[in-house]
């Protein structure tokens, strides 16, 4: 056995002496508690009978009482944490102590030898001076710290009078190094106006709280309503700021299991709790058995969701774990991210690009991967309406170079990650991700790999959503900026969706187009006015919002499915299900791929949009694009062949086109 370090001698003598004196209090307090139940019985003079017969029961209960205080793991509790579960355990160590002590009494002296009104004394004492101890002992313990703290504490006040909100009171009170006196609570419920909990008031509901803060001198408000919705919240944050409170957020109890101290985890709201989505419960055991010990590669890896699908798919446990990307900086830091966070995970950060077959032809046959989470994709619309051709490479033909390599080497999944813009296309991005969706639903058909796509919406705080762009535009003072004041888009937080996926990939057998359920769609101009609301500041009164007209390739809102998708649920209540139907196989997809890329070698957009429309009939591209389409094809006219004029553009594509921007 290692010699024991001198710091873990000194933490077992500290202990042992701490053990030792709530041992001898407990051992005093059944003594006086056995002689004060016989001086109250005789009015404090004990019959001289009677004196044999105490000294024998004392010593009894102190023997039998205190075994049982150690049985019941008594004297290793702090007193500074007593709680209404250790006096439950008092109180029944106490009755069992008197069960058995007066078992044992009656055995040695005889069932006459003592009244029977000393054994309640005794009992009532002993529970009274057992708990009141420990009670006293938290009272001075909190009563030290709160009055040696030095420095200015925060007049506070906490929203929320429920178990979150008096959890959070004990840990103010307790810990030394939060600086908030807490005035008392507010609290939506009216019954509970008036309440005192914990010592502390409820002095009145959020609709009186302006007047609370003024009276009270409050500076902070606390919210403690883990379990409140996106519309609860917004309305807080707008009584707290008219009210001229600053606010910070406590994370629910569920949070807590993982996580420090309550106290510690105060933090600013975000605006995912101004959405209110609530956290996804997932089958573990059968994510993990899809996963552990098998080789995962993932492309896209440095960007939002696929570096959040790598930190996901470490939880369980694969052998090794491949990050593809081609941009080297933020795959740098994941790499060394992950090696701080998994250090036993074997990560393997790789560079390259998904449209070069003999870098992907490498890459797999040097770690032979199982699993393939392919989230590589560019994805920003209104950049990829002026770079058609770039779209289409690395969305649709990178697709394909990466299914192909994968069917090649044996993979066994291929999860791809799509979008709801692929849903009734307007823009080259869902057009692109749509016909990647095509690609790998034929695949399916002819090859053991399972095929399978997953579907959702705008992801918060994702590279390039309009998340971080309000905030920056919040931040340097307005205006902020909006396209249309209609515009609605489904949204989920990072992990929910990398979440959501391994859930997908799990349940799916081959072939299937999974959706997410995105909740309700939210308008942008709301998650707008909830940002600058975040920020401290007042929509309208401190930051303007400004509406600049609806980009190239956007619509009002999304659609997460095509109307003959019917869509199927499946083991997980957030995601469902619909096999696609598809005419197309392999060796299709191969002549479409041929030609893709030969339209992107000559620069043809004409051509290449309606080969795209000819894809996905229910793509509908703008009119910007169309006259884009037709300048283009213009300035890049081979003056030898021209495969397609501009009025069969225009003839083409008008007869089809259905503009979506109602809002259903």
């Amino acid at each position: 056995m290692p010699p024991v370090s001198l710091p873990s001698r000194r933490y077992t003598a500290k202990l042992i002496r701490h053990r030792a004196f709530v041992f001898l209090l407990d051992f005093a307090a059944f003594a006086l508690c056995g002689l004060i139940a016989f001086e109250l019985r005789f009015d404090g003079a004990v019959p001289a009978p009677y004196i044999h017969p105490m000294k024998v029961a004392i010593c009894v209960w102190i023997i039998v009482k205190s075994a049982v205080f150690i049985a019941y793991k008594l004297v290793r509790g702090n007193w500074r944490y007593t709680s209404t579960y250790d006096a439950v355990r008092v109180v029944a160590a106490n009755s069992m102590g008197s069960i058995v002590g007066v078992a044992v009494i009656l055995f040695v002296l005889g069932p006459w030898a003592m009244p029977r009104s000393v054994y309640i004394l005794d009992w009532i004492l002993a529970c009274l001076a057992t708990l009141g101890a420990r009670l006293i002992g938290r009272v001075v313990y909190t009563h030290r710290w709160t009055n040696g703290v030095e420095g200015v504490q925060t007049r506070t006040l906490i929203y929320g009078a429920g178990i979150a909100g008096q959890a959070l009171l004990r840990e103010l009170r307790e810990n030394q190094s939060l600086m908030y006196d807490v005035a008392g609570f507010i609290d939506d419920d009216p019954m509970k106006t008036r309440v005192i909990l914990q010592g502390k008031p409820v002095l009145g509901t959020g609709e009186s709280l302006g007047i609370v803060v003024r009276t009270h001198a409050i500076k902070k408000v606390l919210i403690a309503i883990p379990s409140t919705t996106g519309p609860q919240m917004v309305r807080i944050l707008k009584l707290t700021l008219e009210a001229g409170a600053e606010y910070k957020m406590v994370p629910g109890m569920g949070d807590l299991v993982e996580g420090a101290e309550l106290g510690k985890q105060i933090r600013d709201v975000a605006v995912e709790d101004l959405l209110g989505r609530k956290p996804v419960h997932l089958d573990q055991d059968s994510i993990r058995e899809r996963i552990q010990g098998k080789v995962v590669l993932v492309t896209g890896a440095a960007g939002s969701i696929g570096s959040e699908l790598c930190r996901q798919i470490a939880r369980f446990n694969p052998l090794a774990l491949i990050g593809f990307d081609a941009a080297e900086t933020p795959l740098f830091h994941l790499g060394g991210e992950m090696e701080k966070d998994f250090p036993d995970l074997g990560f393997h950060a790789e560079i390259g690009n998904i449209v070069r077959p003999d870098t992907l032809q490498r890459l797999m046959l040097h770690y032979q991967p199982a699993i393939v989470y392919h989230a590589a994709a560019y994805k920003h619309v209104p950049m990829m309406e002026k770079h058609v051709f770039a779209a289409v490479e690395n969305n649709i033909i990178g697709t394909w170079q990466v299914a192909r390599a994968a069917v090649r080497h044996g993979v066994e999944d291929f999860v791809m990650i799509s979008t709801d813009k692929a849903v009734r296309p307007t823009s080259i991005m869902g057009a692109t991700k749509r016909v990647a969706e095509l690609v790998i639903g034929a695949y399916q058909k002819e090859h053991s790999t399972k095929f399978v796509s997953v579907r959702f919406g705008n992801v918060l705080g994702s590279n390039g959503s309009v998340v971080p762009i309000f905030k920056d535009q919040i931040a340097a003072g307005g205006p902020v900026t909006i396209t249309h004041p209609e515009m609605r888009r489904y949204f989920m937080t990072i992990p929910e969706a990398a979440q959501l996926v391994l859930q997908a990939f799990s349940i799916g057998k081959g072939g299937e187009v999974f959706v997410l359920d995105m909740g309700d769609p939210v308008k942008i101009v709301d998650l707008a006015r909830n940002l600058i609301l975040l920020s401290g500041l007042q929509p309208d009164r401190d930051i303007t919002i400004q509406y600049t007209g609806v980009r190239p390739g956007e619509k009002l809102f999304e659609e997460l499915n095509l109307q003959h998708e019917h869509l199927v649920p499946t083991s997980h209540s957030k995601i469902r299900s619909y096999v696609g139907q598809q005419s197309l196989d392999a060796n299709e997809i191969r002549e479409i791929m041929h030609r893709l890329q030969a339209l992107v070698e000559q620069q043809d957009v004409a051509t290449l949009i309606m080969l795209l429309k000819e894809l996905v009939p229910s793509y509908s591209p703008g009119s910007k694009m169309l006259k884009a389409a037709i300048q283009l094809q213009a300035e890049h006219a081979n003056p030898v062949k021209i495969p397609v004029t501009a009025g069969q553009v225009e003839s083409v594509l008008a007869a089809t086109i259905t503009p979506v921007t109602r809002i259903n």
